[in-house]
């Protein structure tokens, strides 16, 4: 199982690699009577949490002597193969990232500019998954993985790390869930600290709500407007077992929630952020999740890799167009 020492390990490896995170109090006080922080990771290098899986899973494989010639393959929605093709080019090794055809614009000519060689499968994560898997097979490829993996999900987990710094006694960490990676890694951390972990999911995204509803990871249906980010058909079995082990709330958000909490985001503070972004927030905003009086919660805006074209002034954006790829 995932543990807190694995994050403690990303952790060495990662400093001076990775932005710390700055986190921001929500003026007024919070929801709930609670103190709310935004812990704001979307300023992150590759604009996601997902830079610290990547920097912890290349590091430790060529500490170990394990990186092949032909470098790393990954399956991703964008935002992992953008962290993967980063952290391969600060070492020189080659990145191949696989991902659906539906995966937004901005991603993917990120991943261009970044070097990385970009094949677009299929209209779903799981079908670029199958892609990357034979690529592996075919090239002796190193095959990283979106969250499934002990080392990205450890370093995801050193996020928890600087939050719980930032804000003392902290009480709770709101986080957006697709495949498990950040929450599995966060959730090895906070009950280190004695933090809760609130785990975010669409209502129609939610693989890890249905993993702990049915007491086995199973696979879902994915069509939600932050599916680009958080549509995982299944989660990772180590989420599962820190749903159920940890101090762990898991709920779920519609898509009207996650547009109007992005929205607001920007509105409010011109944070220009992802729907996986706005769905964390969008837990309290909705009162899916209340904290208490006095709580201490911070919301992890986990990921600006967006387009903001839809959050002009006057823009009508559609959870319905959004969620199947318009």
């Amino acid at each position: 199982m995932l543990t807190h020492g694995d994050v403690v390990e990303a952790a060495r490896r990662v400093v001076g690699v990775v932005r710390p995170v700055a986190v921001a109090g929500v003026e007024g006080g919070g929801f709930g009577g609670g103190e709310v922080w935004l812990a704001l990771e979307f300023l992150q290098y590759t604009g996601s949490f997902k830079a610290r899986g990547a920097a912890n899973f290349t590091a430790a494989h060529i500490e170990r002597g394990t990186m092949p010639e032909a470098g790393v393959v990954i399956a991703s929605g964008g935002n992992a193969g953008l962290a993967c093709a980063w952290a391969a080019k600060r070492h020189g090794v080659p990145a191949t990232v696989f991902l659906p055809e539906t995966a937004p614009r901005v991603k993917v000519a990120r991943l261009h500019d970044l070097g990385a060689d970009v094949r677009q499968v299929g209209r779903e994560y799981a079908e670029a998954v199958v892609a990357a898997h034979a690529y592996a097979g075919e090239t002796g490829a190193l095959e990283s993985h979106a969250y499934d993996n002990p080392l990205i999900a450890a370093g995801a987990g050193t996020l928890l790390e600087e939050i719980a710094a930032a804000v003392p006694d902290l009480d709770t960490v709101v986080v957006a869930v697709g495949g498990g990676g950040l929450f599995a890694g966060v959730a090895a951390a906070a009950r280190r600290y004695g933090v809760r972990t609130v785990a975010v999911e669409p209502v129609s995204c939610r693989a890890l709500n249905a993993a702990v509803e049915a007491g086995r990871v199973v696979d879902v249906v994915v069509e939600s407007v932050a599916a680009d980010s958080l549509g995982a058909r299944r989660v990772s079995e180590a989420a599962l077992e820190w749903a159920r082990s940890g101090d762990v709330v898991s709920v779920l958000v519609d898509d009207a929630a996650i547009v109007r909490a992005r929205r607001r985001l920007w509105d409010d503070r011109r944070l220009a952020v992802e729907h996986a972004a706005g769905a964390a927030l969008a837990a309290l905003e909705t009162g899916a999740y209340v904290p208490e009086p006095g709580e201490r919660v911070a919301v992890v805006l986990c990921g600006a890799n967006t387009d903001p074209g839809d959050l002009v002034d006057g823009a009508d954006t559609n959870p319905g167009d959004l969620a199947h790829g318009a």
